[in-house]
């Protein structure tokens, strides 16, 4: 009776001892769990900020919005196209250089999303800028500050500090053109997409109108 008596009072202890083992890994579970940060939770999709060239294009336009955009894609291409030229030389300023890398970084982007607007209203981009090369001011054709094709071999034939000044002048001349393209559609343009870039190009240029004219005069004289 004694031995029986013995025997489950130690089942009863192992039982005891189990259940007490099994309470404690579920408390330092619960602890370790709540204890780690959750993962951060995604935010919902489309209530971050978009990206302006993401952003969906309104159809409205009228006739002035398309010749906006069709003229304004070979002009931004042509400014991409010279600051590449001058970003390809030697012993260029870094200043100048500085510039010309942020003149094709934002007119990139603007010439992505003048053809979106185009595809959007069913409309096709003009010649490349290779093509619209001399339709400068005073032809009449609205692309005011378009470079000749001599204008561009002169930037090709600079070197050094004598390409810095060549490009500023002639970039000078170039952003005005814009900025004046771009205040007719900021007046008269129908899609407000169209008007806003058509701002935002006149903030841009004229800064670096001003920007540009400062590093001109802080060029060494070559003469």
């Amino acid at each position: 009776m004694t031995r029986c008596t013995t025997l489950a009072a130690l089942a009863l202890a192992s039982t005891l001892a189990l259940a007490g083992c099994a309470a404690g890994t579920t408390e330092q579970d619960t602890g370790a769990a709540a204890g780690t940060p959750a993962p951060a939770a995604s935010a919902p999709a489309g209530t971050g900020t978009t990206p302006a060239t993401a952003e969906p294009i309104d159809a409205e336009h009228d006739d002035g919005d398309v010749m906006f955009a069709q003229m304004m894609i070979p002009h931004h291409e042509q400014a991409v196209d010279m600051s590449e030229m001058l970003l390809a030389k030697d012993d260029v300023p870094a200043e100048v250089a500085g510039l010309a890398r942020q003149v094709a970084d934002a007119q990139g982007p603007e010439i992505e999303r003048m053809h979106r607007m185009l595809e959007t209203w069913g409309e096709q981009p003009l010649a490349d800028s290779g093509d619209m090369a001399g339709m400068d001011h005073g032809s009449g054709s609205g692309m005011s500050g378009m470079m000749t094709p001599e204008d561009l071999q002169a930037l090709e034939a600079a070197e050094g500090a004598d390409a810095a000044r060549l490009y500023l002048e002639q970039m000078t001349v170039h952003h005005e053109g814009a900025v004046e393209m771009a205040r007719d559609q900021v007046e008269n343009g129908r899609n407000a997409q169209a008007v806003e870039l058509a701002r935002q190009v006149v903030e841009d240029q004229e800064a670096e109108i001003a920007e540009m004219e400062r590093m001109r005069q802080e060029l060494p004289d070559g003469s």
